[in-house]
């Protein structure tokens, strides 16, 4: 499994994904997820992987080969982030495709599905969802985050940054959060961690790599411990209304 993080934010992005794909007792192995682009200095990408490995590495020697080109295509030529998101979602489905039937014979499914965000020219940064069928969306100003793979134990942490109107640096935290969360709840999500931050017409992301033992890691794991804690000892009082009580016996009887 996987998780990936993307949130856009007033002055810029937030990445982050793990880096586990197989999980058990003695079955653990790390690949990045997270792939940095940049093919000429107007231009930032940055693309966030989950599903089938195989079609996830086709897909980026693929984006490798038409940069390499004699006359470089794809993430060199297009002028819009958007361009870029359909561009993926086609190599996606294509790679897919010509894998379907032997893999079909396994019962195994081929398909990916990618986060891509940067910056190209003076256009606004953005972060897009590209589906399997090679479709996108784009994140919202009401929801500024995307996410793929494990989403659904991370998304409160998300929430509040979007709820307490987080900068760049708050958000950088509260992904973190995210991702430390999911990782307890699910064993297929673990560290170490890849973070990327992109700040506004930078064209340039400032990233690295969190391990179980880095202490920005831990120091921020206690940290929410210890405010849930003290949080819990704070929550009001749960009492029933009488009038309201289920199975209550009414009164007179």
């Amino acid at each position: 499994m996987t998780y990936c993080i993307a949130m856009r934010l007033d002055d810029g992005l937030v990445f982050l994904s793990d880096t586990r794909t197989n999980a058990g007792v003695d079955n653990i192995s790390t690949y990045r997820k997270l792939h940095v682009f940049a093919p000429a200095p107007d231009r930032l990408f940055v693309l966030q992987s989950a599903g089938n490995l195989a079609t996830t590495q086709e897909v980026l020697d693929r984006i490798a080969h038409d940069l390499a080109a004699p006359d470089p295509t794809g993430l060199a030529t297009v002028e819009r982030l958007y361009e870029a998101a359909l561009y993926v979602g086609r190599l996606s489905t294509e790679v897919a495709a010509s894998h379907s039937a032997a893999l079909s014979q396994v019962g195994a499914d081929g398909t990916a599905s990618f986060i891509v965000g940067g910056q190209v020219g003076d256009e606004a940064p953005d972060i897009f969802m590209v589906y399997p069928q090679g479709n996108y969306i784009r994140a919202s100003d009401d929801l500024p985050y995307l996410q793929i793979g494990e989403t659904k134990y991370g998304k409160l942490m998300l929430d509040l940054a979007v709820y307490a109107r987080s900068d760049i640096d708050q958000a950088v935290k509260m992904a973190v959060s995210s991702m430390i969360s999911t990782a307890r709840a699910n064993l297929s999500v673990g560290p170490p961690f890849d973070l990327g931050v992109y700040r506004n017409g930078s064209h340039a992301l400032d990233e690295g790599r969190l391990h179980a033992d880095s202490p920005a890691l831990v120091e921020l794991s206690r940290a929410w411990i210890e405010h849930l804690v003290e949080g819990a000892h704070s929550l009001p009082e749960i009492t029933f209304d009488d009038q309201h009580r289920e199975g209550a016996t009414p009164p007179g009887h």
